[in-house]
């Protein structure tokens, strides 16, 4: 019989993704690896599309992504297999450079929020800040974003993002820290505040169809062997992130300070999907209604 073809797994070209070339580079991961700078949201579709069998992206995106194809009756097209990064992920707010009528976050209440997609970190994240400043109304914790606190402009990437600030095509957007800091320092955009996902950062999807595949179980044990060699060989790191990728060598370090990936990746916590579910809820994002209980394929011991 033929072989199985490789499974195809898309990331984010950031520095998140460090582990992933390691394991890719020192441990053979036998899979198609296809960036999606874009993120999550865009993988999410790709999924759906049957393009990728694996994702690796944001927590909040994925279960933002489940909810909102359960609440429609249809496949989301993945369940969750799998813990990535255990610490929170820092999103820097940020506007353009010389737009000075936007000085804050507080006065951010009915204005243009630029993100990658509609139900992207980006977005989701969008209505978590809302709901820390009371911004949001009765009609959009009851269901969507019918009422949303924000006026949306889905503009796909980083870039086109940066752009918005600037052009005022939108007035901020939100991003993560590192990622973000190289274009304070160089001017391009400007910090007005950040906030912090109340939930482990980074998970693992699959396609219904690979969950429990050979190939699959291999691919979470080259994850974990990527993930002990960047433990084990931080300098390594810090020359991959500020050659290979958009970051410089003072800017990983001070991450690599921030950041604990699993020591295991396979599984995830239900508690953990069930928290970031009961926040989206309380942000508007998810409706009341939408049950957890089969968004995770592969569940791990609390």
């Amino acid at each position: 019989m033929p072989s199985s073809p490789p499974l195809r797994i898309g990331y984010v070209p950031e520095h998140f993704s460090t582990p992933i070339h390691f394991a890719s580079t020192h441990f053979s991961l036998s899979c198609t690896l296809i960036p999606f700078p874009s993120g999550t949201g865009h993988m999410i579709t790709s999924l759906q599309s049957n393009e990728i069998d694996i994702g690796i992206g944001l927590t909040e995106g994925w279960v933002a992504g489940l909810g909102k194809a359960e609440a429609e009756s249809k496949s989301a097209g993945y369940r969750m297999v799998g813990t990535y990064v255990e610490t929170p992920l820092c999103w820097a707010i940020s506007t353009g450079a010389n737009r000075e009528d936007v000085t804050g976050v507080e006065r951010l209440k009915g204005a243009k929020m630029g993100v990658s997609r509609i139900g992207s970190g980006s977005y989701v994240m969008g209505f978590v800040l809302a709901d820390t400043h009371d911004w949001l109304s009765p009609a959009s914790t009851s269901s969507s974003s019918a009422s949303a606190p924000f006026d949306i402009i889905p503009l796909q990437t980083f870039a086109k993002l940066r752009e918005s600030v600037n052009d005022r095509t939108a007035d901020f957007f939100m991003w993560e820290h590192f990622t973000s800091k190289r274009y304070y320092d160089n001017g391009e955009i400007k910090r007005i505040g950040e906030i912090y996902t109340p939930w482990p950062s980074w998970h693992i999807v699959a396609r219904p169809g690979v969950i429990g595949d050979e190939r699959m179980e291999e691919m979470l044990e080259k994850l974990n062997l990527g993930i002990k060699y960047f433990e084990d060989h931080r300098e390594e790191a810090v020359q991959y992130i500020s050659t290979e990728l958009d970051y410089s060598a003072e800017d990983a370090r001070e991450w690599l300070k921030t950041v604990k990936f699993a020591e295991d990746v396979r599984g995830v916590r239900g508690s953990v999907v069930q928290e970031t579910a009961r926040v989206l809820k309380k942000a508007g994002v998810l409706g009341q209604d939408v049950r957890v209980e089969g968004m995770v394929g592969i569940r791990r011991k609390e």
